[in-house]
């Protein structure tokens, strides 16, 4: 006798997390020089993409207000910041990062309203890894003779920090502390569409008493980034962004002898071997590309499977898939959440329209999709090539790109056929097979049978149109400093 399961049609009951805890305000102000103060530029509002509402008004900076924020942060560096102890810089790097995780709640849920990720994702990554950054590097303050970089390196001066809208506190906790750490100043800039958690980290940092004019937030569109990377009182520049912005960066700071680390897109290849874990492997592929909508620089947006089990892992993943819960990111059932604006939701429609007028099979989940805000549903394309748009360029949104390989050679020459370089993933039970893979890999990270994990104490950056320089780990704070590993007479 064969025994059936019936289909109770059971559903998870709404979970919404309150609104309320993040105490949204009607406007939100630039942060200069240890106080809230009214931009020179117009206003802009900050919309929920899960709604489609404005949530707040900001208060943006014009051209003489990024001026006065790095004249501002200079002042700080000279007379106050890089005379302090590496002990003292700690001290309030660690308030800081207590701050943080005593308003992780009220972080998360602005992050999510503002953003449009779900909340348990908000709650239970980008808040925590933007306080564990903060907790790192406090540590490395008073040890950064100890990094391999000489006995004395010595901070730059005065950083100048672009920040996308994909992930606004934890890119912003990513370079705040390396810089504070090495004893530099910090002039930055979230994007247009996501400053609100930002500016209530500068509320953290105003009540853990650092010093005036050592963090600086200004805000406005891209004109604001220009100003503020170009601007030649910035001794260094990080960048997270788009390809296409960064390679103007670097054009501008030619010759100036500034520093520069670069963030930029990807188009990370996952390649699972016919000897991978499969069940871990479908995991894996879902998070690498589902995980905040896909909006993620180093996504594993191209599958590449070994063809012996393409077609039963694809149906699998797709089971899989099935099960994700599209809708209102503050539901803490949701898995996939909103698309971040109404201009990133244009541009991944008319990739997905591109892929099937070339002629990829596209596979779209049946989930029911709200009825206002930003959304897309998980998407896979199957019988892609390489030349066609979705496998080339970086979508930035919920879509996966599938393709087989017959032989590890012709995975490696697939993977690594295209522009950028940032992430791969190599799924085997093989230690060997991953270990060779990852050498004949071009790209900055790989993840062997797991994907999108990561840790302050780990670098993190690609090569090619991905970038280059590291964030995080040494590597990271060693972008901070200028090295003088000349030895001393006492080391002859």
């Amino acid at each position: 006798m064969t025994l059936t399961t019936p289909d109770l049609g059971w559903e998870y009951a709404p979970a919404p997390e309150s609104r309320a805890i993040a105490r949204v305000k009607d406007r939100y102000l630039p942060f200069v020089g240890g106080e809230f103060v009214e931009g020179r530029g117009g206003d802009l509002d900050s919309v929920d993409p899960g709604t489609g509402e404005v949530l707040a008004t900001v208060s943006t900076s014009s051209a003489a207000d990024v001026d006065a924020a790095i004249d501002t942060a200079r002042t700080a560096y000279d007379n106050v910041w890089s005379k302090l102890s590496g002990a003292q810089r700690g001290t309030y790097l660690f308030r800081i990062a207590r701050g943080i995780a005593e308003r992780s709640r009220e972080l998360a849920v602005i992050e999510t309203l503002d953003n449009g990720k779900p909340i348990k994702e908000t709650r239970d990554f980008d808040v925590p890894t933007a306080a564990q950054h903060f907790f790192y590097h406090a540590g490395w303050a008073d040890k950064l003779q100890h990094l391999g970089l000489g006995p004395e390196p010595r901070p730059l001066g005065v950083a100048g920090q672009v920040i996308p809208w994909n992930f606004p506190l934890l890119m912003a906790a990513w370079k705040i502390a390396p810089a504070l750490a090495a004893g530099n100043t910090v002039v930055i800039k979230p994007a247009e569409t996501t400053p609100l958690s930002i500016l209530v980290l500068a509320e953290i940092i105003a009540d853990a008493d650092l010093p005036p004019g050592v963090v600086n937030i200004v805000t406005g569109a891209g004109d604001i980034g220009s100003h503020l990377v170009t601007h030649p009182g910035v001794d260094k520049v990080a960048f997270t962004g788009s390809t296409a912005v960064g390679r103007r960066i670097q054009s501008e700071l030619a010759g100036t002898g500034r520093k520069l680390t670069l963030e930029l897109g990807g188009k990370g290849a996952n390649i699972v071997f016919e000897d991978a874990p499969v069940d871990q492997a479908v995991e894996g592929i879902v998070n690498g590309i589902f995980f905040n909508q896909g909006q993620v620089c180093c996504a594993g947006s191209r599958l590449i499977v070994q063809e012996s089990i393409a077609d039963e892992f694809v149906d699998r993943l797709k089971d899989r898939v099935e099960t994700l819960r599209v809708g209102d990111p503050m539901d803490k059932n949701t898995d996939v959440g909103a698309i971040n604006s109404a201009r990133q939701l244009e541009r991944i429609n008319a990739l997905v329209e591109a892929g099937v007028e070339e002629g990829a099979e596209p596979w779209t989940s049946s989930c029911p999709l709200p009825d206002r805000g930003y959304f897309v549903a998980p998407t896979i394309f199957t019988r892609a090539t390489q030349s066609m748009r979705v496998s080339r360029e970086e979508i930035f949104g919920p879509v996966l790109t599938s393709m087989t390989f017959r032989t590890p050679d012709e995975a490696v020459t697939k993977a690594n056929n295209t522009a950028y370089g940032l992430s791969a993933g190599v799924w085997t039970e093989k230690g060997s097979r991953a270990m060779g893979m990852a050498a004949a890999l071009r790209a900055g990270v790989i993840w062997e049978n797991t994907f999108n994990r990561f840790d302050p104490t780990a670098s993190f950056g690609g090569y090619r149109e991905s970038g280059f320089g590291r964030e995080g780990g040494p590597a990271g704070l060693a972008a901070y400093l200028d090295a003088d590993d000349e030895p001393t007479a006492g080391d002859e």
